[in-house]
Formats: C-alpha cells, structure tokens, sequence
C-alpha cells in the first residue's frame, strides 16, 4: 500500500525552520553590516553581485532590487567572469560575492584579480573562517543552524537568509540616498506601480477644443449638444473670462427632467451644479480617480492657478491610463 504523505506538515516544518533562520539574521546587525552599507553607498561605479549555483540565482534577485531602489547595479556569473566577463568590473565598483561555503573556486579564481584593481569585497557567507571571507573587506555572516531540507543538504534556510540580508542591505541603502516613490517610479515606468506613481493629469486630460464647455445663459437643449459631441458625460459652464462656475452631467439630466424644467427655454445655469470640484494638472492620475471615487463623480475639470479652465478628463480616461 503506498504510504500517504502529509504535505501541509512537511511544507509549515520548512517555514518554520526558514522563519527561525531569518530571526537569527537579527543578532547578525552589526558594525560589518553598516561598513558594507558604507562601501555600496561610496561606491562610484556599481556593485557587481556575484554567486554560483542557487546562491547566483539569489545574487541576481539581490542585483535586480539594488538597481531598482537607487543602488546601480548587476549581476555577474562567476563561471563567465574569467573568461571574459571580468572587463565588466572596473575599479570603482564594489563587489559582492555570495557563497555559504566560502569556498566556490569559480569565486576564489577570480579573486586575486579583483584585489589587483583594489576593488572591495563584500564577502556574505556562512563560514566566517572561510577563504572568501578572509579575504574580503567586509565580510557579513549568514549563517543558519540547519537547511530546512530534512536532509540538511539542499540550500534552502541559506539561501533565504542571503535573500533577505540582500534586501536588508537595498533597502537600508534606498533610505540612506533619500529614494523616493518618484524615483522607484522612473525605474518601473512599464508596470502597473510606475503608471500610478508616473503619470499626472496632463498627460490625461482633454484640452483646447476637446473641452466640453458653455456660457451659463446656455440653453440646456444647446448644453447636451455639447455634452454630446465632446463625449465626455458632462459639460463645464464658465463665465467671460474661462472660469469655472458650474458643471452639468449626465446624472443631472435626469434631476432636470424630474424638476419640470423645459430644456428647450431654460438656460443651464439653473440646474447646474455650482462649485464643483476641479484638479489640477500636476496631481497624479492615482489621487484623481481616488478622489472622485469617494466623491462618485465621473467627470471632472482641470483649471490653472486662476481658476480658468484648462482641461477635462473622466473616469474612462484615468482607468485607462492604468491609475487603478
């Protein structure tokens, strides 16, 4: 009879073994950490992160987030570095290497090498005693007490921990250069989070003759014809000089209807809506479509400093843009 397995114990031991590897790391933030924060923050070139095996695939995870919080950086594969590679290391980058042994010889290879140009070492390793440790600059210890493989052999705890000291060490960095949302933004213009925190409502909103707009001694009947050509579910009233008095939409048509008003005599300012909300164009699409969410408004007017009107957008226009 085949034995059965309990798959949900097997998998909670091993995140119980890994979340004890990672409260471990606490005791491990020491002065090391804040010196190899010191030569990444100094460094006028790049730090070039460096692993092989699983400890490369976290390597290049640790590069990716470094270069995407402000801390220019790469991964190079230590195989390729000598034969080759080693060009794309000049002596003002950093170098961290990630190796729980300490002993990788595609690592140790390179090297000597590496000290020629007086590049730093950031060693992170397992072994404090090992090679690569001893010869680095800075060496930051991640060890763990045990692999969360039952076995005790396949890179599991350590290789979180790496992980997660890489974070500690990008983020840290992130804070010390002052990086802001803005500027995670430009290094992620093509996802969903660049949109929100990139595009703003002049990239949005309809202008010049696209503005859906009319003098308050319009008549209704003249207003929906506006309204309509310009399809934006509503239409701005302003006065002589371009400023916004009103808005009339869509929903206010029906109150019209229902107030016994003749659209065909009555000018539009007798059921518009007075002072109405208005952005402006260097507010984000995101906080826009937040606030006429709250407000449930699905038109809304852009105006300048004067109050003048300068542009028009609704809803359809910022989920578009991807502002959700």
């Amino acid at each position: 009879m085949k034995e059965k397995h309990n798959f949900c114990e097997l998998g909670t031991a091993v995140i119980d073994t890994e979340l004890d590897a990672i409260k471990q790391l606490k005791s491990k933030m020491n002065n090391n950490f804040s010196k190899a924060c010191e030569l990444m923050l100094a460094c006028k070139g790049r730090v070039i992160v460096t692993g092989m095996g699983k400890s490369g695939h976290i390597s290049s995870k640790i590069a990716a987030t470094l270069a995407s919080t402000g801390t220019p950086a790469f991964f190079v594969h230590p195989g390729e570095a000598s034969h080759g590679d080693l060009g794309m290391i000049t002596k003002n980058d950093v170098l961290l290497a990630i190796s729980y042994s300490g002993k990788t010889r595609e690592l140790i290879t390179i090297l000597p090498l590496l000290k020629r140009l007086n590049v730093p070492l950031i060693a992170m390793t397992g072994d404090k005693s090992s090679t690569l440790a001893k010869m680095a600059s800075v060496h930051i210890d991640v060890s763990v007490e045990k692999e969360a493989c039952p076995l005790n052999l396949a890179p599991t705890s350590s290789t979180t921990a790496a992980l997660v000291l890489g974070d500690a060490l990008a983020i840290a960095l992130l804070d010390a250069r002052g990086f802001t949302a803005e500027d995670f933004a430009r290094s992620h213009p093509g996802g969903a989070l660049g949109r929100k925190l990139l595009v703003k409502i002049e990239d949005l909103m309809h202008a010049g003759k696209l503005i859906p707009k009319v003098k308050k001694d319009t008549l209704i009947k003249d207003a929906l014809i506006e309204m309509t050509g310009k399809h934006l579910g509503m239409t701005a009233i302003i006065d002589d000089e371009e400023k916004i008095i009103g808005l009339y939409t869509d929903g206010d048509i029906r109150r019209t209807l229902d107030g016994g008003f003749d659209i065909q005599t009555t000018p539009i300012e007798k059921v518009m809506t007075k002072n109405p909300i208005v952005c402006h164009t260097d507010m984000l699409a995101a906080e826009l479509l937040q606030i006429m969410e709250e407000k449930r408004i699905n038109g809304i007017v852009v105006v300048d400093k004067d109050n003048k009107i300068i542009g028009a957008l609704n809803t359809h226009d910022l989920l578009r843009a991807g502002a959700l």
